[in-house]
C-alpha cells in the first residue's frame, strides 16, 4: 500500500510561491496500477519524484509498505562519465540483485547496440529512456514509476516494453503518467487527477479521463 499524508509541494520562483501538490491524502491499495492524469505542469512528475524519494515533500509524508522504483524517465540516477554497462551493474549492487543477470537483460532488452559500452553522457533523450526503462524493469519492485517511457523507440520496441510492464503488473502496481489514454486503459485500473494542487482519486479509470478531457477542454 500507498499513503499520502498531508503532502504537500511547493516552489518558489522569482520571489512567487507555487503550489504544485496541496494537502493530498490518499490510501492506494497494493498492487494498484494508478493512471497520473493533468495538464501540461500540474505536478505529475512531481508526484512521481516525491514518492520515489528523489524530492522531498515541503510538508506532510509518504508511506509505503514495499519497494519503489525511481521514474522509469527520469534518468538523474545515471552517472554521465559511465557507460550504460557500468552504470547498470552499478545500480544492481545498490539495490543488492545480480549483476551480471540485470547486465545482460538490459543489454538484450533496451537494443542499444555498442552504445551499452560508451559513457552515458553520449545517450540521446531516447536511448537514456532506454536503459533507464530496461534496469527498472529488471529489478524485482513492489511498485513501478513509470514516465511516458513506454512511448519510446518504434513500434516494435513500445509492444514490446508494453508487454514486460504487463508482465510486471502481474505482481506489482505502478503510477503511471502518459498523454496516450488509450494506453493508460491497457496498463492501468484506476486514476488520479490533478488540477490546480489538488489530486482527486477515481476507482473507475474511464471517469478520471472523462474528467481530465473535461479539463483540457476547459484549458
Amino acid at each position: 500500500m500507498i499513503e499520502f499524508r498531508n503532502l504537500r509541494k511547493e516552489f518558489v520562483l522569482n520571489g512567487r510561491r507555487r503550489v504544485v501538490i496541496d494537502n493530498l491524502n490518499i490510501a492506494l491499495p497494493t498492487n494498484s496500477s494508478v493512471a497520473l492524469l493533468g495538464r501540461n505542469g500540474a505536478g505529475k512528475s512531481t508526484l512521481l519524484q516525491l514518492i520515489s524519494g528523489a524530492m522531498d515533500p515541503t510538508s506532510g509524508e509518504i508511506r509505503s509498505s514495499g519497494s519503489i522504483s525511481w521514474p522509469v524517465g527520469f534518468a538523474g540516477s545515471f552517472h554521465p562519465d559511465l557507460t550504460g554497462f557500468q552504470n547498470t551493474k552499478f545500480i544492481a549492487r545498490v539495490y543488492g540483485v545480480d549483476t551480471e543477470e540485470l547486465a545482460a537483460f538490459v543489454e538484450e532488452f533496451a537494443e542499444l547496440g555498442q552504445h551499452y559500452y560508451l559513457p552515458f553522457r553520449s545517450y540521446s533523450s531516447g536511448m537514456r529512456s532506454r536503459l533507464s526503462f530496461g534496469v527498472s524493469m529488471g529489478i524485482p519492485f513492489d511498485t513501478y514509476l513509470v514516465d511516458e517511457v513506454t512511448s519510446v523507440g518504434d513500434m516494435a520496441f513500445r509492444e514490446k516494453s508494453q508487454r514486460l510492464f504487463l508482465e510486471r503488473m502481474e505482481t506489482a502496481g505502478a503510477f503511471m503518467v502518459s498523454h496516450n489514454t488509450e494506453q493508460l486503459r491497457d496498463m492501468c485500473d484506476v486514476g488520479v487527477v490533478l488540477e490546480g494542487g489538488r489530486a482527486i482519486y477515481y476507482e473507475d479509470l474511464d471517469e478520471a479521463i472523462e474528467h481530465h478531457n473535461r479539463n483540457m477542454m476547459g484549458s
